[in-house]
C-alpha cells in the first residue's frame, strides 16, 4: 500500500517532514514538505480530485527502488479519482521524473502542473517509450531546465504520450527556442501557451516548421520578444487549424508593406499592446474577436463582415470607427481614446450591439453630443463605466461635469424651436378668433349700394 501510494504521488517524497490538508468539499489536498515518515498524512489525500505538493529536494531519492506494481496495486490506482496533480517549490531530478512518470499510466490523472520547479540533469525516457498515459493537459510554469535544443530524442521515446496530448504551456520560464522536430511529436495538440518567455522572430519560426503542430488551434505568444509581424505571420501560416492567437505584449517594429495572409481559420486575435499606430492588413476575413486596445491608432478603416467583438480601448482615436463596416458587432470598446461624440444616427445602425464602452473619452457635452450619449445609456448600452466614466471636456460650463447631468430638453438647448410654435399657435388662434366673431354679426359687413 505505502509502495502504491508513493508511485502514485511519485514526487511526493520531499526532504523535510510536513502534513497534507485535505479540503472534502472542494476535493482538494494541499501538502507540504512531506517524507516517508508522513506517509499518513499523504494517505489522507486519496479521496481528492486535485493534490497539490510544495517544498523540498528530491535529489537523495534517486536511488529510491521502484518495482514493477502488483495486480492489486494497479487496481488500487486505477480506483483513484485524482485527476489533477501540482507540484511546486520543487528540485526535481530529471531522472527520477522518468521513473517514476510511467507509473502514471494506471491512474485517471489527466492534468500535471510543475510551478516554480528546477529539473535538475537529464532523465532516461527510453523506458517510457510505446507508454500511453492518461494525461492531456501539462503545464509548466516559472520553471528552470536544459535547454530543448538537442533533445528530439528524448521528445521521441514520449512519442506515444505526447501524441495524444491536448494542452501544453510553458510560461514564465526564460525559454528562448523551441526545435522544429520536437514540435513534429505533437500531433494531437489543440492549445500552446508559450507566453512570458523569450522567443524571438527567428525561433519561432524554427519552432513552427511544415509538420509541427498540425492540430493547433489556440497560440499564445504574449509578452515574448517578437518585433516583426510579417515574420510571426509566415510563421503561423503553416498551422492550418489555428483560430485564436494572442501576440500581445510584444513590441513591433513598423514592417514595409507586407502581403503576408494570416491563416484563413483564425477567428480570434489579440494584438493589444504591441505598438502598433496602424491596423495590421489583410486580416482574416472570418475573423470574430479583434482586440487592438492599449496600441496607438489615429484611425480605424478595415471592413469585416463576421466581426462581432471589436477591443480599441487606450488609442488615439478621435472618432467612432465606421459602423457600417461591422454588421454583426454586439461588443465595442473605446474607453480611454480622444473621441468627443457617439453619434447615435451610427450606433442605432448596430442592431446586435450590446455593449458599448466608451468612457475616458474628452466629450463635447453639446445639446446632441450628451443627448445621444444619454440615449445610449438609457437604452443599456454603455455598461459599468456609465455614468462616473463620462464626463465633459467641453464646452467650459460643463467642463468636468458628469455627461448625465447636462440638461438636454428642447427649452434649454434650442428655445427658438420652442417660442416659434407657440408664436405660430398665437396668431393661428387670433385668426380663429377674428373669424368667429364675424361669423357671429354678420351685420358688421354691408353690401355695397347700387346707384
Amino acid at each position: 500500500m505505502v509502495v502504491a501510494v508513493l508511485l502514485l504521488l511519485g514526487l511526493g517524497l520531499l526532504e523535510a517532514e510536513g502534513r497534507c490538508f485535505f479540503n472534502r468539499t472542494e476535493e482538494h489536498c494541499v501538502c507540504y514538505n512531506l517524507s516517508q515518515e508522513s506517509i499518513t498524512s499523504i494517505i489522507q489525500c486519496l479521496p481528492a480530485s486535485v493534490v497539490e505538493f510544495w517544498g523540498g529536494e528530491l535529489e537523495r531519492y534517486i536511488a529510491f527502488p521502484i518495482s514493477d506494481l502488483d495486480a492489486s496495486a494497479i487496481d488500487m490506482l486505477g480506483s483513484l479519482v485524482i485527476r489533477k496533480i501540482i507540484f511546486g517549490d520543487l528540485l526535481v531530478p530529471e531522472i527520477l521524473l522518468a521513473r517514476v512518470l510511467r507509473f502514471f499510466s494506471y491512474t485517471q490523472v489527466q492534468e500535471l502542473v510543475f510551478k516554480s520547479c528546477i529539473f535538475e540533469g537529464r532523465g532516461n525516457w527510453e523506458e517510457m517509450a510505446g507508454q500511453n498515459l492518461p494525461v492531456v493537459s501539462l503545464h509548466f510554469h516559472n520553471v528552470t531546465s536544459a535547454p530543448l535544443t538537442g533533445r528530439e530524442q528524448d521528445f521521441s521515446s514520449l512519442s506515444s504520450w505526447l501524441e495524444t496530448l491536448q494542452e501544453l504551456a510553458v510560461t514564465g520560464s526564460h525559454l528562448t527556442s523551441l526545435p522544429c522536430g520536437i514540435g513534429r511529436v505533437f500531433t494531437a495538440l489543440r492549445s500552446l501557451d508559450l507566453a512570458q518567455n523569450s522567443l524571438g522572430d527567428e525561433s519561432v519560426m524554427l519552432a513552427f516548421c511544415k509538420g509541427a503542430f498540425p492540430q493547433l488551434q489556440v497560440l499564445s505568444l504574449q509578452l515574448n520578444n517578437l518585433t516583426s509581424c510579417h515574420r510571426v505571420c509566415e510563421s503561423v501560416q503553416l498551422l492550418p487549424e489555428l483560430q485564436h492567437l494572442d501576440l500581445s505584449q510584444n513590441k513591433f517594429m513598423a514592417d514595409q508593406s507586407s502581403s503576408c495572409q494570416w491563416p484563413v481559420s483564425l477567428r480570434i486575435f489579440n494584438l493589444s499592446n504591441t505598438g502598433l499606430d496602424e491596423v495590421l492588413t489583410p486580416l482574416p476575413p472570418s475573423l470574430e474577436v479583434l482586440d487592438m486596445s492599449c496600441n496607438h491608432l489615429h484611425a480605424v478603416d478595415i471592413s469585416l463582415s463576421s466581426l462581432k467583438k471589436l477591443f480599441l480601448s487606450q488609442n488615439m482615436l478621435q472618432a467612432l470607427p465606421s459602423i457600417r463596416n461591422y454588421p454583426m458587432l454586439d461588443t465595442l470598446h473605446l474607453d480611454n481614446n480622444s473621441i468627443t461624440e457617439l453619434p447615435w444616427d451610427e450606433v442605432k445602425l448596430l442592431g446586435h450591439l450590446r455593449d458599448l464602452a466608451a468612457a475616458g473619452n474628452p466629450y463635447h457635452c453639446s445639446c446632441s453630443g450628451a443627448g445621444e450619449l444619454q440615449a445610449l445609456a438609457g437604452r443599456g448600452h454603455l455598461g459599468q463605466g456609465w455614468p462616473q466614466g463620462y464626463t465633459c471636456h467641453s464646452p467650459p460650463r460643463y467642463q468636468g461635469r458628469l455627461v448625465k447631468d447636462v440638461p438636454v430638453s428642447v427649452l434649454q438647448c434650442d428655445a427658438a424651436a420652442v417660442i416659434a410654435p407657440v408664436c405660430v399657435a398665437f396668431i393661428l388662434l387670433g385668426v380663429a378668433g377674428a373669424v368667429c366673431l364675424v361669423r357671429s354679426r354678420p351685420g358688421l359687413i354691408r353690401p355695397c349700394c347700387r346707384a
